[in-house]
């Protein structure tokens, strides 16, 4: 029998406050560079949960360790939750919440049929989430289409955040690292400037545009580029991509883009918009446009999925399956 990564001849131990991971064993195990990815399953109940093994580097993870101190503190149904949390003496373990309903673009492309109304009940289960983790005093500082989730298959799953690996904690209200995706991120940071939770919602606000049309509103080939389009705040409702969609929808998206952080919405501004509560969102079908661009501007090749079948024992947990999934949150 193989131990799983890092578990090799280490003693059975609970959980303390320094973490320690309790005696595992498998029969089989898949191994990239610096993590892996378990499904595993609570014997009792028969709960599924996902697993995710980290190698230690030489150097402190200090994303690792910010992204798990920030799980700890949040709770919130539109939030990939972390379950539990080990440590051996070369690995850590995330037992996570397990979500399987695939990427956010996945499932507008599967639709078929796809309006105003549908992008609009995403972007309000983001901001309410978002809203949560302000609240908390957490900024994500890496919202983007690929770290928005669904729960489950279901047709109307409800829709999660993911990847808290930059996710910070405000302190004094400021923070000034320049981080996230590019595309994304606001003009404050680019500027190198002190900047706010108000990153977050120009980050929903640049989600909110490409849900409506399927291209970014800043595309160059050069980074240089981009970030001075970005600096700027200029981009456009290009015809005809644009010409099906509300004035109310575009409204939202101009608050939410405000170059200026103090004038940009907040997110309880924007849950009070009326794009957002339902009152003027249009049911008049895009997808055949959206998805088109979505194709065309985010293509991209799919995890190839590596996996085997193994028995896994972590207090109770059984695991049924391992490699590399493509859930999006697990890097």
């Amino acid at each position: 029998m193989t131990a799983i990564p890092g578990c090799k001849e280490e003693k059975a131990q609970q959980p303390r406050a320094n973490g320690h991971l309790p005696h595992l064993s498998a029969s089989a195990f898949s191994r990239g560079a610096f993590s892996e990815v378990f499904m595993v399953k609570e014997r009792k109940t028969g709960k599924l949960f996902a697993l995710k093994c980290v190698k230690k580097k030489n150097k402190r993870d200090v994303n690792l360790e910010n992204e798990i101190a920030v799980l700890r503190r949040i709770k919130h149904d539109n939030v990939v939750c972390l379950e539990d949390f080990y440590e051996s003496r070369t690995h850590y373990y995330l037992v996570m919440q397990l979500v399987s309903g695939g990427e956010l673009f996945d499932r507008i492309l599967d639709r078929g049929m796809y309006s105003e109304a549908d992008a609009s009940l995403v972007i309000r289960q983001v901001l309410e989430a978002v809203s949560y983790l302000h609240k908390n005093g957490i900024v994500h500082r890496d919202l983007k289409p690929e770290n928005l989730l669904y729960y489950s298959p279901d047709e109307n799953s409800k829709i999660m955040i993911s990847d808290f690996g930059l996710s910070k904690m405000e302190e004094k209200g400021i923070m000034s690292t320049a981080c996230g995706t590019p595309g994304y991120v606001a003009p404050e940071v680019l500027a190198q400037k002190p900047y706010s939770k108000a990153v977050d919602c120009w980050s929903i606000g640049v989600i909110t545009y490409i849900l409506l049309c399927g291209y970014p509103p800043f595309y160059e080939e050069t980074e240089t580029r981009l970030f001075s389009k970005i600096m700027k705040a200029q981009y456009e409702f290009d015809s005809p991509f644009w010409d099906d969609i509300s004035e109310s929808a575009k409204d939202f998206i101009r608050n939410m883009m405000q170059k200026n952080p103090k004038m940009r919405y907040d997110t309880e501004q924007a849950l009070r918009h009326p794009w957002i509560i339902g009152k003027t969102a249009r049911s008049q079908d895009i997808y055949h446009s959206v998805s088109e661009q979505i194709q065309k501007n985010f293509a991209k090749s799919k995890w190839k999925v590596r996996s085997c079948f193994i028995t896994l024992c972590i207090l109770g947990l059984e695991c049924v399956s391992c490699g590399l999934v493509s859930f999006g949150f697990f890097r």
